[in-house]
């Protein structure tokens, strides 16, 4: 059986290059391989390039202000780069749908699957489940795939941090008092 390829493991591989981007095609090939990523074609520096881009639109919708700008800026994606659903089993014989045209370049397969996958995960959890650490020093995005769906930071760390610089505020405000 093979896991979805638009479910959880993509949005966070989508989540960590948009924290940090690749610097050389050599690079953003290696994290597809690594991602599980099934590239047909060799990573270009026109690839590099394109993911980059697409990287900084798709932290707009990472950032979007509310729900239906959210909806907005990830629909312009979905029109650039997705197709309509397909049935496929290039890959070893499981079948699987693709949201996009079997012609891609490898920039073309990244886009159109993070901009499928973004949006599979938004409407099935909430249009809220992406966002920026709540750490002011930090800033990085995750997805919330918590089960309360309330999640305000990027990992425990930055949540710890900010509690004990919270605790610290307050113990000074009250030695102070």
């Amino acid at each position: 059986m093979q896991l979805n390829p638009y479910g959880r493991a993509l949005v966070r591989f989508v989540i960590d290059l948009t924290n940090t981007p690749p610097t050389c095609a050599e690079e953003l090939a290696e994290r597809c391989r690594a991602g599980g990523m099934l590239l047909e074609d060799p990573v270009t520096d026109t690839d590099l390039t394109e993911v980059l881009a697409f990287l900084a639109r798709w932290a707009e919708v990472v950032d979007a202000a509310t729900d239906a700008r959210r909806a907005a800026l990830l629909n312009e994606l979905l029109a650039e780069f997705a197709e309509h659903p397909r049935l496929t089993d290039h890959g070893g014989g499981i079948w699987h749908i693709h949201y996009r045209d079997d012609h891609r370049t490898p920039a073309g397969v990244l886009c159109a699957v993070a901009a499928v996958g973004t949006a599979l995960h938004l409407t099935s959890l909430g249009m809220h489940r992406l966002g920026r650490c709540a750490l002011a020093d930090c800033r990085r995005a995750y997805a919330d795939f918590s089960r309360a769906g309330r999640q305000r930071y990027c990992s425990p760390a930055c949540a710890n941090r900010d509690a004990v610089r919270r605790h610290r505020a307050k113990r000074a405000a009250t030695s102070r008092s």
